[in-house]
């Protein structure tokens, strides 16, 4: 079974507050015959759409192809978190990675937030970006933990825009008595994803990027030039991006050896007007491993993402999947009606860092934001464009992060994670 096509038909999105609070643009045309590019994307969701905007500005001739529609992937279906740095924290990247690398994906992450942000105002997308993401911790452990890395930021980081929450703090702050305290960081924020995906296609189409919907990839034929073929045409281009992310497929096994697809789902409540939970307009998630992760619509619906799924199919009722995760979180909420309930596919690596590569000499990849995505994948468009104009020294940094292959081969890697992070998920049920 291909991904593309397992819970969707071609061409519709899903049922998700999202859609039903964005204006559809128009259909980008499917491709039909033979064409020439200087690059070809595969892919128009962030990745691929931000790619394809920086080099359309420097001159380049680029075609984008996707198998549905701009923004089908997790770009047009995430929790629309951009947290500041990466899954990892910096104290775990500098105990692995060593002080200087640690600091340059720190100064990377923090110029990805503030690509994002000027990419939303330069080009006018309504996004409707949002300041602030509290983190939410179980125990004081962690709690410790989450302080520890924040005086550490501040005083060798520079960035001191995360407060520290107590239990009483935090509980005024998200409505609800789960957690034990936790930090909210001031210099990290929410988006509307699927407006912020329309409004990238805007963009990249109006200075020049041929962007083709309903396209889908069958084979790609590295070379020099390398061909791609689709169901109904042919892209011939000097370079390729693979900006798939987590249906990559067999288009490249190198790649899809280091990047899981996993599903995640997400509710939206009906409107609760004075019983909504958060006491700001603020994004949250939890230290569970099977994250939650929530926030409040302008209408006071929450949207609230938890459980994930290691199949090809989403599971019949979304909603009855969340719902246990949402009702532990906030307990009064627990009979609260749903009104969209959809899901997603995105990608994790082994060490959930993201991951960077040239599998053939002009081919580029980058996919498994593992959860970290939003400002992270816009970026990534960025240094691929910034790699194919001959400055790689980001692409570089990047694609020297630790990601090993998935254990157990093509065939047993998803049986192998799914029992993995059941394992993950009992350990969260019991607390420990």
């Amino acid at each position: 079974m291909n991904l593309l096509f397992a819970n969707e038909q071609p061409g519709i999105f899903t049922d998700s507050w999202y859609a039903a609070t964005s204006t559809p643009l128009p259909r980008f045309p499917a491709l039909r015959g033979d064409t020439r590019a200087d690059v070809c994307i595969i892919g128009a969701g962030y990745t691929g759409l931000s790619a394809a905007l920086h080099l359309a500005q420097a001159g380049l001739d680029v075609v984008v192809v996707e198998a549905h529609g701009v923004g089908f992937g997790a770009s047009g279906r995430n929790g629309g978190q951009v947290g500041s740095g990466f899954n990892k924290g910096q104290s775990w990247l500098e105990r692995r990675l060593g002080p200087g690398p640690a600091r340059a994906l720190w100064d990377l992450a923090e110029d990805a937030k503030s690509t994002l942000r000027g990419m939303i105002d330069d080009n006018g997308i309504d996004a409707s970006w949002r300041d602030g993401v509290a983190r939410c911790c179980r125990f004081d452990s962690e709690v410790r933990e989450a302080r520890d890395e924040s005086e550490m930021l501040a005083q060798r980081y520079d960035y001191s825009q995360i407060e520290p929450l107590d239990r009483a703090q935090l509980a005024a702050l998200i409505g609800t008595e789960a957690y034990a305290g936790g930090v909210l960081d001031r210099g990290a924020g929410h988006v509307h994803p699927l407006r912020l995906a329309f409004g990238l296609a805007q963009a990249a189409a109006s200075v020049g990027a041929q962007i083709y919907e309903s396209t889908l990839v069958t084979k790609l034929t590295p070379n020099r030039p390398n061909v791609v073929t689709t169901e109904q045409g042919r892209i011939t281009a000097e370079t390729v991006i693979l900006a798939t992310n987590g249906y990559i497929g067999d288009l490249d096994a190198k790649v899809s050896a280091r990047v899981m697809p996993i599903n995640n789902y997400i509710v939206a409540t009906e409107p609760l007007g004075d019983a909504a939970p958060l006491a700001e307009d603020i994004a949250a998630n939890d230290t569970r491993f099977v994250v939650n992760y929530w926030r409040q619509t302008p209408d006071k619906r929450l949207l609230f993402g938890g459980g994930e799924s290691y199949g090809y199919r989403f599971p019949d009722d979304i909603a009855a999947k969340v719902r246990p995760a949402l009702a532990q979180v906030y307990p009064q909420l627990a009979e609260v009606r749903i009104d969209h309930a959809w899901g997603g596919t995105l990608a994790i690596t082994s060490h959930r860092l993201p991951h960077f590569a040239r599998p053939s000499p002009t081919v580029l990849s980058a996919a498994g934001y593992s959860g970290h995505g939003v400002a992270l994948s816009v970026m990534a468009g960025r240094v691929l464009a910034e790699a194919i104009r001959g400055t790689t020294t980001r692409f570089d940094l990047l694609a020297g992060l630790p990601t090993m292959r998935f254990p157990g081969g093509a065939a047993a890697r998803a049986p192998l994670l799914a029992l993995a992070m059941r394992w993950y998920s009992l350990r969260d049920r019991l607390g420990i």
